[in-house]
């Protein structure tokens, strides 16, 4: 962990302490990102900091360095893990300085980069597919949800529902019944007539992995696969009717749907084109050089 009023990197989990006195803390006032490192190589890490500085100036929080400075901080806490495959978080706050809640308190921002263990991509745990519910939580207002914002009460209690129900995923709907978002993953799906559909920008938050995903389809649009790709309005019904449901997410990569609110999706099994697309996700991270920054030269 990199901790920037130490100004450096701990090894000792006992050592990878935030003050109690920043506003991270006590006030959710600080924003994240979370990106992955895979055979020692950091996957398309410009979109996630590229969100990051959006995150940022939207609460008006000024980061502590530039870009190539908390680039370089990010390799080396990896690098000093160990670890070739890895998850990455970095936390930036409004940073220490009383319990209050006013921004003017802290003097300056405060930085925290975690390099620790993820878990194998969903496909390789659940070879047989997703289980998703409707959740009950209410979707986030606009100005929050395209804010990558620490504050993630409501994405924890979607995660408690899952786990609740037994199922891998919770997904919402804002309050005119079009889908929205997962705790930590984007949703969409393949429409009948074959077009990846995905919902439109406004109350989700903008997924790298959705994203890239997206520009990748294009190869399966070419082949015939698919009929194209479009950001649309998507209703429960059309979620329930849908050749195939996917999620996507920096963990996970894409994870097929099989059932949904107990309801079988498509044919109740892995879709082809969610395998392809996770396939060509999966050959973008391994292969994509544009997209790596190399941890060990």
């Amino acid at each position: 962990m990199y901790a920037g009023d130490l100004e450096g990197i701990v090894t000792d989990p006992r050592l990878m302490l935030v003050p109690v006195d920043d506003h991270l803390v006590h006030r959710g006032d600080g924003i994240f990102e979370t990106a992955k490192c895979v055979g020692g190589n950091i996957y398309n890490l410009a979109a996630h900091l590229d969100r990051l500085e959006h995150s940022a100036a939207s609460i008006h929080l000024a980061p502590p360095m530039d870009r190539a400075t908390l680039t370089d901080i990010i390799v080396q806490t990896v690098r000093a893990g160990g670890r070739r495959d890895c998850l990455i978080r970095v936390l930036l706050s409004r940073g220490p300085g009383s319990l209050g809640i006013n921004p003017f308190d802290c003097p300056r921002a405060g930085l925290y980069v975690i390099a620790y263990a993820g878990h194998p991509p969903f496909l390789q745990a659940h070879p047989a597919g997703a289980r998703i519910i409707t959740s009950r939580v209410p979707v986030k207002p606009p100005f929050l949800a395209i804010i990558k914002t620490v504050n993630y009460l409501p994405n924890a209690l979607m995660k408690r529902e899952a786990a609740q129900a037994g199922v891998d995923f919770a997904v919402n709907f804002d309050e005119a019944g079009h889908l929205a978002e997962g705790a930590t993953e984007n949703i969409g799906l393949i429409t009948p007539e074959g077009l990846l559909r995905l919902p439109k920008s406004d109350r989700i938050l903008a997924g790298t992995t959705m994203n890239r995903v997206a520009d990748l389809a294009a190869a399966l649009v070419r082949r015939g696969v698919l009929a194209g790709v479009e950001r649309a309005d998507i209703t429960r019904a059309e979620g329930y009717a849908a050749r195939e449901v996917l999620i996507f997410g920096t963990t996970p990569d894409v994870a097929p749907v099989v059932e949904w609110d107990g309801r079988k999706i498509g044919a109740g099994g892995p879709g082809p084109v969610a395998l392809a697309l996770n396939a060509l996700l999966e050959r973008d991270i391994r292969e994509n050089t544009a997209l790596q920054t190399p941890v060990w030269a």
